[in-house]
């Protein structure tokens, strides 16, 4: 066999794959839905904050809670050192100042 041939076989069976991963993702959407109306009626019940969505420093736990000055607490020219820091961007409030 061609190393041509082993190749298109081989992305051929991962187009299929990818097909049926879709076609199984369309079909269980109906069914996550009413998981994801569930907790969300849980979160409201519950008064839960945002999602902690990194452990390292504070103002990248709660992007919402983050104020203008908190990566900066050590000093006002101090580098981030958290690389949680890097992946995400700051409120679209924060942005926005003049």
């Amino acid at each position: 066999m061609r190393n041509s041939s082993l190749f298109f076989l081989c992305l051929s069976t991962e187009v299929l794959l990818l097909g049926l991963l879709l076609v199984h993702a369309s079909f269980s959407e109906s069914a996550r839905q009413e998981t994801v109306e569930e907790k969300a009626a849980m979160v409201k019940s519950l008064k839960l904050t945002d999602l902690c969505l990194f452990t390292e420093a504070r103002y990248t736990r709660h992007l919402s809670q983050a104020d203008l000055n908190t990566a900066f607490q050590d000093h006002p020219l101090s580098l981030e050192h958290f690389p949680s820091g890097s992946f995400t961007q700051p409120p679209e409030s924060i942005r926005k100042l003049p």
